[in-house]
């Protein structure tokens, strides 16, 4: 019996041995990996209108009587950000409205409208008043489409920063931020945006700062390290390696327009916290969207160094009909950032759309950048 009993012991021991040997020769791997592995030799999927939390059940109604194809472009919703972030997103939108003074969107038009209509009312879209509070507001269209997860972009952003503390080995996440100045066409009254100054975006960059550490954000400075701009850093490939990445987030800018604004006084963004959106070879350019972009023009630039996002889908029309065309284009690039709708933790609730990389991973590397040997599961097992 003593005999059977210390057989077993020796057979768990080795077992468990084994176990730590194996978990022990993954994270050597990775470690190892992380070192060859930059910034910009992954790709991973990013959710569109991270923060939309679509329509409340009157909103809805009133919008099917008075703009059905609004609508219908406009009907997704998203989890809150940490849950997303939990699902496998690894690039998140928030589009931001200035409002220094506190209340300016805390009335939206809609729900007068919903009242005067005759429809029961709606929950209150905010019931604990961050709107009347001053500060970045997070939403999509003013007085319409307002109801957000998160209202204000301190909030927002605070979502991301607790997630990440609690997954600290964590991909860097990337966050784009888009300035919000339009006013709708088609709503009486509405209540018009703010322009974003360069003292507008001073302010956006002190909210980054009150709530994300500068060790804890990839910035244009470091990027540029001793380069004298921060294209020529790009093209010579110093982003920096995901062991200096990992546990990190990176803020791009969604709007180009603004970008020279942004850029006023900071040369190569030097103080800067956001990565412009900007056109290629510009002493800013380390950031290029291409949401339309072809898979030939978004491959040239991922050569050259650039990080680059596109869109997988749009308005809701391909997962409606589950058009898997645009999808899949987008797959076989070298983007970095694939975004979408439907994330694989949010499918199409018409069809079966969804957009996710292979085996479901959270990201994989670059099929056109990436180093040789890079081994997609190592970059972030499944937890």
């Amino acid at each position: 019996m003593m005999f059977v009993r210390s057989a077993m012991q020796v057979a768990v021991g080795t077992t468990l041995l084994a176990i730590g040997q194996m978990a022990m020769a993954q994270q050597n791997s990775q470690a190892a990996q992380d070192k060859i592995v930059h910034l910009n030799q992954i790709q991973v999927i990013g959710s569109h209108n991270s923060y939309h939390a679509g329509f409340a059940a009157s909103e809805r109604k009133y919008m099917e009587m008075k703009n059905p194809k609004g609508l219908r472009s406009l009907d997704y919703h998203h989890a809150p950000l940490a849950d997303q972030l939990s699902g496998g997103v690894r690039q998140i939108e928030i589009d931001v409205f200035a409002d220094p003074e506190g209340g300016r969107y805390a009335h939206p038009a809609i729900v007068q409208q919903v009242a005067a209509a005759g429809l029961p009312a709606d929950p209150d879209f905010d019931p604990q008043h961050e709107m009347d509070k001053p500060g970045f507001k997070v939403m999509h269209i003013q007085g319409v489409d307002e109801r957000s997860t998160c209202h204000t972009f301190v909030a927002c952003l605070n979502d991301v920063r607790t997630w990440s503390q609690r997954h600290p080995s964590h991909l860097p996440i990337f966050i784009l931020v888009e300035t919000k100045e339009d006013s709708p066409h088609d709503v009486p009254n509405a209540v018009k945006a703010l322009p974003f100054t360069a003292t507008v975006f001073d302010a956006l960059d002190a909210e980054i700062r009150s709530v994300f550490k500068p060790n804890e954000m990839i910035t244009p400075d470091e990027v540029r390290g001793n380069a004298s701009t921060l294209v020529e850093a790009v093209h010579a490939g110093k982003w920096p390696t995901l062991a200096k990445a990992r546990g990190r987030v990176i803020f791009l800018m969604d709007q180009q327009h603004v970008g020279p604004i942004y850029a006023e006084g900071h040369p190569s963004l030097r103080g800067r916290i956001l990565f412009t959106n900007a056109i290629a070879g510009a002493p800013d350019a380390a950031f290029v969207e291409q949401n339309d972009g072809s898979v030939e023009a978004i491959n040239a630039l991922v050569k050259q160094g650039y990080l680059v996002r596109t869109r997988t889908d749009e308005s809701t029309e391909q997962a409606r009909t589950n058009d898997t065309t645009r999808r899949d284009l987008a797959l076989s690039s070298g983007a970095q950032m694939l975004s979408t709708d439907y994330p694989l933790s949010e499918p199409s609730p018409w069809t079966k759309y969804s957009v996710g990389l292979p085996d479901g991973l959270v990201a994989r590397c670059n099929p056109v950048n990436k180093p040789v040997g890079c081994v997609d599961s190592l970059l972030e097992p499944q937890q």
